[in-house]
Order: C-alpha cells, then sequence, then structure tokens
C-alpha cells in the first residue's frame, strides 16, 4: 500500500484542463520532489491533493483511502498535512502559542470553553518539543510577525508537522531564502521529516537533488518523468521541457 496514489487525476477550470491524467505512486517514507515550469499545474495538483480543489475526474488515495472530495480538515485529520507558497501562520500569536494550537485536535482536544491552555500539560510539552524540533526555543515567548522570513517558514513547517501527519506537503518552502538560509533549511526539513512520507514543490535545483529521493516532473499537467535525481538528470525529456536545454548543453551548464 502506498501512503499517497494518484490515478489518472484530472482538473478543468472551464473548458481548459490543468491537470491531465496524472497518476503517480509515493511509498511510505519517500521524499519526493515536484518540480516543473511556471504553470505546470504543480501548486494545483497540490491543491487537489490536500482538498482545496475537488478534481473534476480519477482517484487520491491516501495510504489506501480515497480521500478526492473530502474537505481539507478531513483530509488532514486522516493524516496529510501541508504547507503554503505564502506564509501562513498566526502573527499575533507567540511562536510557542503557534505550535500549541497545532497539536491540540491531534490529542483530542476539541472546542471548548471550559479548559485553561496553560493546565493542558500534554500539549504544552509537544509544543515545546516542536520548537526544539525546529531551532526555535529561544524565540519561545516572541510573537510570529516579529521572526525573521526564514524562521516564519520553519515556524509554519513545525506548524504542519504539529498534528502528526504521516503526509507532509512543502509548497516551494525555501522560496525568497538566501543561500545559507536555504541550506540550513534543507537539514531542518531532513530532521522534521523523518520516517515521515514528504512530497515537496520546489525550483531551487540544489534543494531539489539535495533533498528527494526521487522527483515528478510535470509540465503540461502530465507527469512527464518519475525517477531518481540520478536518472531525471540525465533524461533528454526532462533538459528539453523543464531545463529548457539538449542534453549537451545542460551537461555543460552544470560542468560535468
Amino acid at each position: 500500500m502506498y501512503a499517497l496514489e494518484l490515478k489518472d487525476l484530472r482538473k478543468t477550470f472551464g473548458k481548459t484542463e490543468i491537470i491531465r491524467g496524472v497518476s503517480l505512486a509515493v511509498a511510505q517514507g519517500e521524499r519526493v520532489a515536484v518540480i516543473g515550469p511556471n504553470g505546470a499545474g504543480k501548486s494545483t495538483l497540490f491543491n487537489l491533493i490536500s482538498g482545496r480543489f475537488a478534481p473534476t475526474s480519477g482517484e487520491v488515495l491516501l495510504n489506501g483511502q480515497r480521500i478526492e472530495g473530502k474537505k481539507p480538515y478531513e483530509i488532514n485529520r486522516l493524516g496529510l498535512s501541508r504547507s503554503f507558497q505564502i506564509t501562513n501562520i498566526f502573527p499575533n500569536l507567540s511562536v510557542f502559542e503557534n505550535l500549541r494550537c497545532g497539536v491540540l485536535w491531534s490529542l483530542g482536544y476539541r472546542y471548548t470553553f471550559l479548559k485553561f491552555l496553560a493546565n493542558l500539560h500534554d500539549a504544552n510539552e509537544r509544543a515545546e518539543q516542536l520548537m526544539h524540533k525546529i531551532k526555535l526555543d529561544r524565540k519561545h515567548d516572541v510573537l510570529a510577525v516579529n521572526l525573521t522570513y526564514a524562521e516564519q517558514r520553519a515556524l509554519e513547517v513545525g506548524i504542519t508537522i504539529a498534528g502528526g501527519a504521516n503526509v507532509i506537503l512543502l509548497d516551494e518552502p525555501t522560496a525568497g531564502m538566501s543561500r545559507s538560509e536555504t541550506q540550513r533549511f534543507i537539514e531542518l526539513i531532513r530532521e522534521v521529516t523523518e520516517g515521515k512520507t514528504l512530497l515537496t514543490v520546489e525550483h531551487d535545483m540544489d534543494v531539489v537533488f539535495g533533498l528527494a529521493e526521487k522527483i515528478a516532473v510535470v509540465v503540461y499537467g502530465e507527469v512527464i518523468a518519475f525517477d531518481t535525481p540520478e536518472k531525471i538528470r540525465a533524461n533528454a525529456r526532462v533538459q528539453e521541457a523543464y531545463l529548457g536545454a539538449q542534453p549537451e548543453q545542460a551537461q555543460s551548464d552544470r560542468g560535468d
């Protein structure tokens, strides 16, 4: 049974077919990068998987269970969580409070006004553990709005994994970061997704080849290749469609 499986997935907006029959199978614990030119359909694909959009046709299976058409929160409670291109945090809550919000439902706490959050020792402990994991221990009481951009992205990753999901979707997690920030963030992603299934959309090829075990190349709403980084590098169709070069030129540009 795959952690995540797409079967002939299609999405049409009006008369325009954006996702055109995508089939993809991601194994448990596998790290997969989704790459492709702008407008290829990568974000639409993430939106279909996470429930923001309902597919026109096809199937999405999470740990063998069909989830297409379910609401995002229902999919999240089944074990899939995602981040977004634009940082999505609670800016006026502290780092600790953001993380505590993320753990409450998974620990069994529902909507109630009869409990003081300070007394929820398991939630507080879990939030503290997450804060250490994402390297924000020293920012415990800092409002999220006052964090650096890279710290805000780290906090969003912390919120994404807070509920204990075993399938994590990260949408351009390193966009806008400096080279040094990016390198540190790659290590962070590796650490916090250890043992989980990871699917990430990323434009930075250093990140892609440094993080992913497999790469899915999306062009015009179709997966044209799905293989290991080494084989994707050597794939002539990928070089022509995505890297914008013939194989000989692409190798020359890399200095191979």
